[in-house]
Parts: C-alpha cells; sequence; structure tokens
C-alpha cells in the first residue's frame, strides 16, 4: 500500500501494559520507526492505553482514540496474548482499531498480539512459564467477519532451548503443540509463522505475500503447506 508522507503511526502499548517497563518498550519502537523507516517520515503517536478501563491508561479511555483515529499504520505487538485480549475486547480502543481497519489504514501485530487477534488464542505465559495444562483461550476473532477460523501462531521455529528443549511452535514445542492442535475445532486453520518473517495479508488481492528469513505455514485437515519468502497464497487457504 502506498502512503502519503509523512506517515502517521500509532504504537499500542496494551499486550504489555502489565510490565512496569511498558513505556520504555514503546519508545523502542518509537525509534524504530522514527531512525530504520526514516524514508516514510512517519509521525508516531504511542497510545499508552494499558488496561482495560476509561482511567489515564485506559482501553476505554476516549482521549486515547486520537492516536488511533489518524492513523495510516497502527503496531501492537510484544507481551501477554491473554492479557491483550482480556483488556481490548470490546473496548473503546479495539474497536477504534478495527473501524480504521475497515477505512485502509494497515494494521501490523507481532508476537503477543499477532496471537490474541486469532479465533483461539494461546496462552503462552500460562502454560510455559506457569505450568497450566494445554488448553486455548477465546480471542479477538478479528478475521471472524472474513469467514475464517483462524489461530495464529507466531515464533513456529524458535530454538531458544537449544538441544535440550524443544521451543519451537511458540515456545510449546512439536509433542505439546501437536497435542494443542487435537484440542481446536476441526473447521480452524492454523498460521504457522516462522521469526524475523512477515505474512502481509491483501484483502483488496485477496492473497497473502511472504516476506522475511523464514516460512509461513497453512496447517488444515491435518497437512500443512509452506510457503517461502516472497511467495504468495491465496486468502481462500484461510477459509472453510
Amino acid at each position: 500500500m502506498a502512503y502519503e508522507k509523512p506517515v502517521p503511526v500509532a504504537v499500542i502499548e496494551t499486550p504489555a501494559g502489565f510490565q512496569p517497563n511498558t513505556n520504555v518498550l514503546a519508545q523502542d519502537v518509537k525509534a524504530f520507526f522514527e531512525h530504520s523507516l526514516q524514508n516514510f517520515k512517519p509521525q508516531v503517536t504511542i497510545v499508552p492505553a494499558r488496561r482495560r478501563g476509561d482511567g489515564p491508561h485506559g482501553t476505554d479511555e476516549v482521549s486515547l482514540l486520537d492516536g488511533i483515529d489518524g492513523a495510516s499504520y497502527v503496531f501492537a505487538g510484544a507481551g501477554s496474548p491473554t492479557y491483550a485480549v482480556r483488556h481490548l475486547a470490546d473496548s473503546r480502543l479495539w474497536r477504534a482499531v478495527t473501524a480504521r481497519l475497515e477505512q485502509g489504514a494497515t494494521l501490523a501485530l507481532a508476537s503477543a498480539m499477532a496471537l490474541a487477534v486469532s479465533t483461539h488464542t494461546l496462552p503462552v505465559y500460562e502454560i510455559y512459564k506457569v505450568g497450566a495444562d494445554l488448553s486455548w483461550t477465546p480471542g479477538l476473532n478479528l478475521f471472524g467477519s472474513l469467514g475464517m477460523d483462524l489461530t495464529i501462531v507466531p515464533h513456529w521455529n524458535n530454538n531458544e532451548g537449544g538441544a535440550k528443549l524443544d521451543t519451537s511452535h511458540c515456545y510449546m514445542g512439536d509433542d505439546r503443540f501437536n497435542e494443542l492442535k487435537s484440542k481446536l475445532p476441526s473447521e480452524t486453520v492454523i498460521l504457522a509463522i516462522d521469526e524475523h518473517t512477515a505474512c502481509v495479508v491483501d484483502l483488496g488481492r485477496e492473497q497473502a505475500r511472504v516476506h522475511g528469513n523464514g516460512s509461513v505455514s497453512v496447517i488444515r485437515d491435518g497437512t500443512a503447506q509452506a510457503f517461502a519468502a516472497d511467495e504468495t497464497f491465496p486468502l481462500s487457504m484461510l477459509r472453510r
């Protein structure tokens, strides 16, 4: 999508709103846009919505919507997917984001927020850090209106655990994720995204394109089909 310069960008803090350094993380993202993407002359607004409610940092606080309403590019990323869902669902902020998307803005989602917008969200922290039973929780279901029962799983090829611990499949590992797959409805499609890789969904062209160092896999009916950088696939693969 072509933008007129300067490009107004909104960075949403909510996924990491529980962290004491959430503003520092948002400032780091702001600096990345300003310095690494300076050809687009980004004008970055941080939206410090950190928790549900209409207080100074609330996702229902009207004064925080200005940064969304004028944005051509909206970003939300790292944190906790279940926290993001809990504090964004049915909020003024999330309704403003989806309205901007319908009006033609680009929505960029990374890590926790990519999980959060799924129909079924993986509670990564609860399973990996706390030892909760393997399960899924309801997500924001961003793609439901497009006829998709879609679960997005980033960090698909993560290898931080090295030889001692399988941390692929978003830190679940192959064995645990196979069990998790069996707990999803049969109509659910999984969109698995490697690290340092992006999947750009183009609603106008009805296709998705892969960018970056890894691949994107579409998993449905027990079969995975992988797409490498610069390859495209039709959005019909994500629908039932």
